[in-house]
C-alpha cells in the first residue's frame, strides 16, 4: 500500500513537474480536464470496478505504437497516415514525454543522484511506474479513444531501449531520412532543436549522424520484433507496399484510408492536425515525392566534400554520401539489420 501510494505520489509531482516546464516554454494554458480525461472516464465507465487505477486499466503491457526518428524525417507523415486507419489513434506531439524521458535518464546516469533516490526509498521499480503512469495518462488523454494508441514525439525513440522496457508489448517505427534532406528542411524551415547550430550545415549534420546512430542502434537491439525502421524515400515512392509492411508489423488489418489521409484532416474520427507543428502544411497534401531533392545545391561545398565524414551514419543506412543527389528510385528495403546489402546510388 504504501509503495502503492509512492508511486501515485511520484507520479502526480513528474507529472506537474513535466507540464509546468512545458506550459512555461510554450506559453499555453492546460486542456480543460474534460478533455484531458475523456478516454479514461470512457474506459471507467465501461468498466464493471471502478477503482481500478489508470494503470490497471492501461497496464504495461498495452500494446502502445511509438514512432520517432530525427525531425523533418517523415515521422509527421507516418502518424498522419496511420491516424487515418480506423483502429489507431496518434495525435499531435505532446512534446513533454520526451522532456520527462530526458530527465529519467538523467537520474540514471548521475551516480550521486542514484544513491539519493535509493535512500529514499524512490527505487528503480517506484520511478518506473510513475513515468508508465505519466506516459499512460498523457497519450490516453491527449486524444480522442481507439483501439490503439499511439505517440509521435520524434526524439522520444532516443529512449526507445527503456520505453521497451517499461512497455514489454509496444512497438516502435523508426523512420530514416537521408540526413542532408532532414538537415537542408530543419534549417531552411528554422526548425529549432536544443544544442544545434542552424547557422552552420556541419555541425547539424554532425549532430543528426549522432542522434540517428543512438536510435537506430537501441531500434537493432529491440529487434524486428518490436522496432521496424522505415525509408522516408520509400514511403512516399511506394506508399502502399511500405504501409501493408507496416501494417503486418502492427498486427493490424489493411485499411485504404491510410494512403489518403488528406481526406480525413479534421473530420471526427479522422485525422487531427496542430497549427504550431512545422509539418501541418506539408501533410495536409497527399502522399507525394516533392521533397526528396530539395537539399541538392544549398548545402556548402566544403561540407559536401567531408560528408562521409561528417556524417558516417550516411553510409551506415546506405545512403551514398558522395551522390549528390543518390537515386532514391534504386532504394532497396530497409530491414532491421544495419547494414544494408546495397548503398543508393
Amino acid at each position: 500500500m504504501r509503495t502503492s501510494r509512492s508511486t501515485l505520489l511520484l507520479g502526480s509531482v513528474l507529472f506537474c513537474s513535466a507540464s509546468l516546464l512545458y506550459l512555461g516554454m510554450s506559453g499555453v494554458e492546460c486542456p480543460p480536464k474534460s478533455h484531458r480525461h475523456k478516454w479514461m472516464e470512457m474506459r471507467l465507465s465501461q468498466s464493471a470496478n471502478q477503482n481500478l487505477s489508470l494503470s490497471e486499466h492501461f497496464p504495461e503491457d498495452t500494446p502502445l505504437i511509438f514512432i520517432g526518428g530525427f525531425p523533418r524525417s517523415g515521422t509527421t507523415l507516418m502518424r498522419v497516415m496511420l491516424d487515418a486507419h480506423n483502429a489507431v489513434r496518434c495525435g499531435e506531439e505532446t512534446r513533454v514525454i520526451p522532456r520527462l524521458l530526458a530527465m529519467r535518464a538523467t537520474w540514471s546516469r548521475s551516480v550521486k543522484e542514484r544513491i539519493r533516490l535509493d535512500e529514499a526509498g524512490v527505487t528503480d521499480q517506484v520511478l518506473d511506474a510513475a513515468v508508465r503512469a505519466f506516459l499512460l495518462e498523457v497519450i490516453v488523454g491527449h486524444g480522442e479513444p481507439a483501439p490503439r494508441l499511439c505517440n509521435k514525439d520524434p526524439f522520444a525513440l532516443k529512449s526507445l531501449s527503456y520505453l521497451s522496457h517499461i512497455f514489454p508489448k509496444a512497438k516502435f517505427v523508426l523512420m530514416i531520412r537521408d540526413g542532408r534532406a532532414a538537415v537542408h528542411s530543419m534549417i531552411s524551415r528554422k526548425v529549432t532543436i536544443s544544442g544545434f547550430d542552424l547557422n552552420s550545415y556541419r555541425d547539424c549534420l554532425t549532430k543528426w549522424s549522432s542522434a540517428v546512430e543512438t536510435m537506430v542502434t537501441q531500434c537493432m537491439t529491440a529487434g524486428p520484433e518490436r522496432c521496424l525502421p522505415l525509408r522516408y524515400e520509400e514511403l512516399v515512392q511506394r506508399p502502399e507496399l511500405e504501409m501493408k509492411r507496416l501494417l503486418i508489423f502492427l498486427d493490424l488489418p489493411w485499411d485504404r484510408a491510410v494512403l489518403h489521409h488528406e481526406e480525413l484532416i479534421g473530420k471526427a474520427g479522422g485525422v487531427s492536425l496542430s497549427k504550431v507543428e512545422r509539418s501541418t502544411d506539408q501533410v495536409v497534401k497527399p502522399v507525394n515525392t516533392e521533397a526528396l531533392s530539395k537539399w541538392v545545391g544549398n548545402i556548402p561545398e566544403d561540407v559536401l566534400g567531408d560528408m562521409a565524414e561528417i556524417a558516417p551514419m550516411l553510409s551506415r543506412l546506405g545512403y551514398n554520401p558522395h551522390a549528390n543527389p543518390p537515386d532514391y528510385s534504386q532504394t532497396e528495403p530497409l530491414v532491421p539489420g544495419y547494414n544494408l546489402s546495397q548503398p543508393l546510388q
